[in-house]
């Protein structure tokens, strides 16, 4: 699975909630006081998949993005599947090259759905507030795939399920350049945080000529650690985020 692009403008800021109300509604669920631990924690207990589906609202926040538009972000529940599908169907070729699924119906929405809390993934959607519907989808791999175990390994990098997290955004067409990509980030790195984890890397890698996602991941922080062949031939980075950097690192 390789994913395309988040970013758009420079200067997008993470906007809080707008309000006590919201805030209470839509919060990361914290109980307790901040402290670090693994996973440079600081927002509370760790949280497990199973946490997460049985109250969403504990990953669940409402963003405003570049231009204005609103979007809550949220984990997937049972009852997306036909708006989930919706989605993946409304994917462009040039999206689905970048993003690659198995199935962009609503066999493989129902599937997701029923993967909730089953497996090793994670999948977050954004809603679209205006409209309801589903606009984008971050999904996190909580279980290194042996092949990207191996080319980590390649490079001096050893990856665990322990420290590291898979991640890979897609959005709607209509959705890409408008600065959603730096909304989300914060929240990104605060869920890898919370499910005690210490570096994402790329699901899949991005593409060698997707220069607007590199520089997306570039610019929060992800490093390149090397290249690989995709089975068409073209070539792809694999990059990772610290979360927790050294001192000489940052």
């Amino acid at each position: 699975m390789n994913y395309g692009v988040l970013g758009g403008p420079e200067g997008d800021e993470f906007c809080v909630l707008r309000s006590e109300s919201d805030r209470a509604a839509m919060s990361w669920g914290v109980s307790g006081g901040r402290r670090r631990g693994r996973g440079c924690t600081e927002r509370g207990p760790l949280l497990t998949l199973r946490d997460i589906a049985g109250d969403p609202l504990c990953l669940t926040r409402r963003l405003t993005i570049g231009d204005g538009s609103e979007v809550v972000l949220r984990p997937l529940v049972h009852a997306d599947a036909v708006r989930l599908a919706a989605f993946l169907d409304a994917l462009s070729c040039g999206s689905r090259r970048f993003s690659t699924f198995e199935g962009y119906d609503l066999a493989a929405a129902r599937e997701m759905c029923d993967a909730i809390a089953r497996y090793d993934k994670l999948r977050l959607v954004l809603d679209d507030v205006a409209s309801g519907r589903i606009v984008g989808l971050l999904e996190f791999g909580l279980d290194p795939a042996a092949s990207d175990v191996a080319r980590y390994r390649e490079a001096g990098i050893r990856l665990t399920a322990a420290t590291d997290i898979r991640f890979g955004p897609t959005l709607a067409d209509d959705y890409q350049g408008r600065g959603v990509g730096t909304s989300v980030f914060p929240p990104v790195t605060e869920v890898a945080r919370r499910l005690g984890r210490s570096r994402i890397i790329l699901w899949g890698g991005v593409r060698a000529d997707n220069s607007r996602a590199i520089r997306y991941y570039e610019k929060h922080g992800f490093r390149p650690v090397g290249s690989f062949a995709e089975a068409d031939g073209s070539r792809s980075f694999d990059m990772i985020l610290d979360l927790c950097p050294s001192p000489g690192d940052r």
